[in-house]
């Protein structure tokens, strides 16, 4: 009889106990497994994002892929791939310490601890089911914010290229910019890492797939990528051949002069004296790279020294760049100071392409080259003239290939502009041929070379050619330290003063 009602009394307490006691412990053991293993699947993924893998490397860049762009999406998967093996792992884990606890070598008797454990193991498998329904919405919520993100940041990076485009174009660099090695329009350059010891070539560094504003450099340095983000300079690469571009490529608005005449018609004299001008000035001329501060440096020297610069070898150039201006109003001028042979021969023509990209061309006449000159003279003034100074070569055949050349290159010179430089106005002003000419009026110079130099033919084919001809006689000589021959003011506003270039204060 005792026996028959201990078995009921632990019957009725049983379920009793069951039955107001059971949902909580199956309710709190499932509570706090799910949260455990929704816990652990956070940290995987978040374990996962700050990994920095190679598979987050772009395939074509040394950069790392925007985040919404494939790593998101990829931190995603791997993440998912450890839970389905982690988290059946932490369930099985549970179930077997709980059996072992409560099941098979319980700490208590068993009539409390058998029960007991099967509450536990029910709220193991609720909580198992709960957070597999937890993390499967997660990851949904996930993909879904991924796949919206990386929408918006395709829509913010179209936007952002759009608007540099446009800063391009109002910098009138939407055709590309001047490679000065190779003379090819880039349309954007690559560019390094400025970080040091790395130096890594970023070939597109513009928004998309690899950062809207900012892009990640695989030492960790982080560049802009946008041009007009004009504060960060970094290094520019002609795409076209691999050269060091400008430093300051893309920032302003370019201006190309060729300067095109024969051996010794004294352009780069000429050119020397040009940016000396504009230096004493009063405009801040600003060298854009290394190799022309060394070169301006050189022929500031000779010039002001009074010694003749050597002659332009005869290889192709490479640009004298320069930034002239200061504040709003900067241009990227390219000075391109060819040597005169090149301007006999077609073979070597063919290869000058950077006068395509050219608007205004600076013709340099040496007046001595023309024998009509030393005809004239008299005998006691040609003997005051060192001959030897002048070019070997007639203007007229420089011009007619010269010509020829851009042309073919496929610069519009119906819409160009031609700046006519008659050279060493220092050695002939005195020749007695100058009396009673205006050196400071261009259509006094042209009839001055029609009447005394039998050039009008050259001079009307000049005029014919270019939309806007203009004359000067100019002197390339230094007075001092600080000051150049007048004569050279009004051919550089001529040049740079027109259609907006109003970076000379002349």
């Amino acid at each position: 009889m005792i026996y028959v009602v201990g078995v009921a009394l632990y019957a009725f307490l049983l379920v009793t106990g069951v039955i107001l006691v059971g949902p909580l412990v199956v309710a709190g053991r499932a509570l706090l497994l799910d949260a455990e293993l929704v816990g652990r699947y956070l940290a995987l993924l978040s374990d996962e994002v700050r990994r920095d893998r190679a598979q987050k490397q772009g395939p074509d860049e040394e950069a790392f892929r925007q985040y919404f762009h494939g790593p998101a999406m990829r931190d995603l998967t791997v993440s998912c791939s450890r839970a389905t093996r982690e988290l059946p792992a932490v369930v099985r884990d549970t179930l077997r310490a709980t059996g072992t606890n409560w099941l098979t070598h319980p700490a208590v008797s068993r009539l409390v601890a058998v029960p007991f454990g099967v509450l536990l193991i029910t709220g193991v498998l609720v909580g198992a089911v709960l957070a597999t329904a937890v993390v499967a919405l997660l990851v949904l919520l996930y993909a879904l914010g991924t796949v919206l993100l990386q929408g918006l940041s395709r829509v913010a990076a179209q936007v952002l290229r759009a608007t540099d485009r446009g800063v391009l174009r109002v910098r009138e660099l939407h055709n590309g910019m001047l490679c000065p090695h190779c003379y090819e329009r880039v349309p954007y350059p690559s560019y390094y890492c400025p970080e040091a010891g790395c130096g890594r070539r970023h070939n597109d560094i513009r928004p998309g797939r690899y950062g809207i504003l900012r892009r990640r450099c695989l030492c960790g340095r982080r560049l802009p990528t946008l041009i007009m983000t004009g504060g960060y300079r970094l290094q520019a690469v002609c795409v076209h051949c691999d050269s060091r571009m400008s430093q300051e490529t893309g920032h302003y608005p370019e201006l190309v002069v060729p300067l095109i005449g024969g051996t010794a018609a004294g352009k780069t004299q000429l050119m020397a004296a040009l940016l000396m001008t504009l230096e004493t000035g009063g405009t801040r001329v600003t060298p854009a790279d290394g190799t022309t501060e060394e070169e301006y440096a050189a022929l500031r020297y000779a010039l002001t020294s009074a010694n003749h610069p050597r002659a332009t070898p005869r290889a192709l150039p490479r640009a004298y760049s320069v930034l002239l201006g200061a504040g709003r109003v900067r241009r990227l001028v390219h000075l391109f100071d060819t040597a005169g042979e090149r301007f006999t021969n077609r073979e070597d023509t063919d290869a000058l392409r950077y006068a395509a990209a050219a608007r205004t061309f600076v013709f340099v006449l040496d007046p001595l080259s023309v024998p009509a000159f030393w005809d004239g003279l008299s005998p006691a003034r040609r003997a005051g003239i060192d001959r030897s100074l002048a070019s070997r070569v007639p203007p007229d055949l420089v011009f007619q290939q010269a010509v020829q050349a851009v042309r073919h290159m496929g610069a519009p010179l119906g819409r160009s502009r031609l700046a006519v430089a008659i050279s060493k106005l220092d050695l002939i002003e005195d020749s007695g041929l100058l009396d009673g000419v205006r050196t400071d009026d261009s259509e006094a110079a042209g009839e001055w070379l029609t009447r005394e130099l039998g050039l009008g033919n050259l001079v009307r084919s000049m005029r014919h050619e270019f939309r806007d001809t203009r004359i000067f006689f100019t002197a390339s000589i230094a007075l001092g330290e600080a000051e150049t021959h007048p004569s050279l003011r009004p051919l550089l506003a001529w040049c740079f003063g027109g259609e907006g270039r109003r970076v000379f204060r002349g």
